[in-house]
């Protein structure tokens, strides 16, 4: 067994885990077991036709407002995150790295349970595909400032009320799910 078959396999478990132990019970949920059911390899991007990622929202260390960027290929503002990569141990550490990579923000503090699950289409370097997005939210320290990465255009901190257009897909219901989870 390979180091890389070590790697997916851990990180396939962490997914059924994360999953099963989400207190929410809803269809879409169902449709990600069903996903990781067909093997450790649904966890990477060269999984044809559908693959598990993952991201985080970010909200500021007072609770306020969140951190979106607007993705430089589809032209829309989103949470932070990507795909998983073999050095991921588990879900969160992807959206960690992610939302790390693409904010320049050190020290982001992640809640490891998830606050929202999305299916969506998208086309990947093989082609159409469909992204399992498990999300998370993470807080930024105090005083954090983003830095603009490679794969996005623009990032910005936004009030609930003041979001900016547009959109992706879904962006909307994390909001208040991610300000509730960092205000207890």
């Amino acid at each position: 067994m390979t180091r890389e078959d070590v790697a997916t396999g851990a990180l396939h478990d962490d997914a059924l885990k994360t999953l099963a132990a989400w207190p929410v019970t809803d269809p879409v949920r169902e449709r990600f077991l069903e996903l990781l059911a067909q093997g450790p390899e649904t966890v990477w991007r060269d999984h044809h036709g559908a693959h598990l990622t993952a991201s985080a929202l970010v909200v500021d260390a007072h609770g306020e407002r969140v951190l979106l960027c607007l993705h430089g290929r589809i032209g829309r503002w989103v949470q932070l995150g990507g795909h998983c990569e073999p050095g991921d141990a588990t879900v969160a550490d992807a959206a960690l790295r992610e939302a790390t990579e693409e904010s320049g923000i050190a020290g982001l503090v992640l809640d490891p349970t998830p606050i929202h699950l999305d299916i969506h289409p998208v086309v990947c370097s093989g082609g159409p595909s469909l992204h399992y997005d498990v999300r998370f939210v993470a807080v930024a320290p105090p005083g954090a400032v983003e830095t603009v990465s490679a794969e996005s255009a623009a990032l910005g901190w936004f009030a609930p009320d003041a979001l900016p257009e547009p959109l992706a897909h879904a962006v909307t219901p994390l909001i208040e799910p991610a300000l509730a989870r960092t205000r207890r």
